[in-house]
């Protein structure tokens, strides 16, 4: 009997610039961690005790309110951005702080006087890996702004070693060309970013397609095994030869 997806969620920041495509914020993760290690992927990870308990306290979904909550929290511990919080630009190092000493996020921030804004984060997308043998992980996507003055986002160096801002493309041509890593749902998600010029964009894009569950499945086609996925939630291409498909 396998063990049930663990909850996940994560941030896709865009940055916009003027006459060129918005920037997106990746972090790449260290070689030595067992989920995806040394591939770049959004700011995110699982969602703890502290998010579901502070959800608990807030109206909506308390699943998707957690996610949003994790999603926020990793933000600020993986890059140093508030994101989807009204937080005093000199408040954010010692909250920063709190949560790498293993402080509860709620109790956390508002000692700092945030306050956070779960209505900055815009639904994306839900995938769920087939893995039957390994650890799994249930990842609610969510699309925001990079705030006006935001930080200088940083690198934590505990899970990641380094992080990045690219357009969607420049970061599949990175891949492409064998300077970078990113799996398969990063991949995907990156492929259907790349269509978007705004994050306008890509929000009213988000709100044309229900959020349901990704989970690619094996195939073949062509007589070649590929992985793939549904046809029919915004993404521009639903396969990819298995032997080429970096999965976490």
């Amino acid at each position: 009997m396998t063990d049930p997806p663990i909850p996940a969620a994560t941030l896709v920041i865009f940055r916009e610039r003027d006459g060129a495509p918005p920037e997106l914020l990746m972090v790449e993760r260290s070689e030595r961690l067992a989920f995806a290690g040394g591939a770049l992927v959004f700011p995110g990870g699982r969602v703890d005790e502290g998010d579901r308990l502070l959800a608990a306290t807030l109206p909506g979904d308390p699943d998707d309110t957690a996610a949003r909550i994790a999603a926020i929290r990793e933000t600020v511990e993986e890059a140093g951005l508030a994101v989807g919080v009204d937080l005093a630009a000199d408040a954010l190092p010692g909250l920063r702080t709190a949560l790498h000493a293993g402080k509860v996020f709620g109790p956390a921030l508002a000692s700092v006087g945030g306050r956070l804004r779960l209505d900055a984060l815009v639904p994306f997308a839900r995938w769920v890996p087939p893995h039957r043998l390994a650890r799994t992980f249930d990842t609610r996507f969510y699309l925001a702004r990079l705030p006006e003055g935001a930080a200088t986002a940083s690198v934590d160096r505990t899970e990641n070693t380094r992080l990045l801002w690219a357009s969607a493309r420049d970061v599949l041509a990175e891949a492409d060309a064998g300077r970078a890593r990113i799996i398969f749902p990063t991949r995907r998600n990156l492929e259907r970013l790349a269509q978007f010029a705004t994050f306008d964009e890509a929000a009213a894009d988000a709100a044309r397609f229900p959020i349901r569950t990704v989970t690619p499945w094996e195939e073949e086609r062509g007589g070649v095994p590929h992985l793939c996925i549904p046809d029919d939630l915004g993404y521009p291409v639903i396969a990819e030869p298995l032997r080429a498909a970096m999965r976490g």
